[in-house]
């Protein structure tokens, strides 16, 4: 049975994208209603049939929508909001799937008309893959959806979208915005930014080339380099609305990288030894949880070489 009659989906890159082939995949929804900014990206959406009709408009993807999802950048959310608002049907369901969540609802919940609902979403899953045919039904597949609700919400409306994303196949934590953003400065927006300079400080040290940097990248420069090639529109919106969460998780790591600074310099093995055991159990303790793999070599399939 349908979760949502029909539901819409406002940007069709790789989470909207998989989003549709999931909810395909569990019949959450009686019909999918696409948009995307781009002609290139809704031509092809049509061209794969990503989701059941793609449409010209934001304001005609929204009519008649029971669930209404925002997939666009962060910096968007407002914008694409208020030009919804007037179109959304009695007691529909906003939601969105950003990365940082307070900046979401200060954006969208003042343009959200009376009638309407809003809950924010942030599905703790992705590739380093961007646009229409990045999406598989199977991304959120025992994932985390984090889900933020305001203060004062409709318990039945709360339940109906955390089972709709448990159709999809994700877990569920409920959070307040501010934790949210926390958590997620931690565990995704920093280390992103860490990758991004690592990438980076690589391009500028001359002394190792550019075809060494690629040739030995099996080693851990490899993993960051995947991570940095997430999609910079996306991550420019997250650190600019998320600025004091990252701040401070950043302090606290640029504290740390002087503790190991130093225990390298003044040959402090024992401080390295134990900090690197500590450190390891984390690693143990994600694979436990199901989030990765312990497979040799991450999981990753070998590459035939000619």
């Amino acid at each position: 049975m349908a979760t949502y009659n029909r539901v819409a989906l406002i940007g069709l890159g790789l989470i909207a994208g998989s989003m549709s082939l999931a909810i395909r995949r569990g019949k959450l929804a009686n019909e999918i209603v696409g948009y995307a900014r781009s002609a290139e990206t809704r031509d092809i959406a049509r061209e794969i049939n990503l989701v059941d009709r793609v449409v010209d408009t934001a304001e005609e993807a929204v009519k008649d929508a029971d669930l209404v999802v925002l997939a666009v950048p962060i910096g968007a959310m407002g914008p694409v909001m208020a030009a919804i608002a007037p179109h959304l049907k009695q007691g529909v369901m906003v939601t969105d799937v950003g990365s940082v969540k307070k900046s979401v609802f200060d954006a969208v919940v003042p343009h959200l008309p009376e009638h309407a609902h809003f809950i924010g979403c942030h599905p703790m899953a992705g590739t380093e893959h961007s646009g229409p045919r990045s999406g598989f039904a199977t991304l959120f597949d025992n994932r985390w959806c984090l889900v933020v609700p305001p203060e004062t919400v409709d318990q039945g409306e709360l339940d109906r979208l955390c089972d709709f994303w448990k159709g999809i196949g994700a877990n569920i934590e409920i959070m307040d915005p501010d934790h949210h953003d926390l958590v997620c400065a931690v565990v995704s927006h920093t280390p992103h930014l860490i990758a991004y300079t690592m990438v980076g400080v690589a391009d500028d040290l001359r002394r190792v080339t550019d075809q060494e940097v690629i040739k030995f990248s099996a080693a851990g420069f490899r993993d960051f380099t995947r991570i940095a090639a997430s999609d910079p529109t996306m991550w420019r919106d997250v650190f600019l609305t998320n600025k004091d969460a990252t701040l401070e998780i950043l302090g606290r790591f640029t504290e740390e990288l002087f503790v190991l600074q130093r225990a390298i310099r003044q040959g402090d093995g024992d401080l390295l030894f134990d900090y690197f055991t500590r450190t390891r159990a984390i690693r143990r303790g994600i694979i436990e949880a199901g989030q990765d793999t312990d497979a040799p070599d991450f999981g990753r399939k070998p590459t035939k070489v000619d």
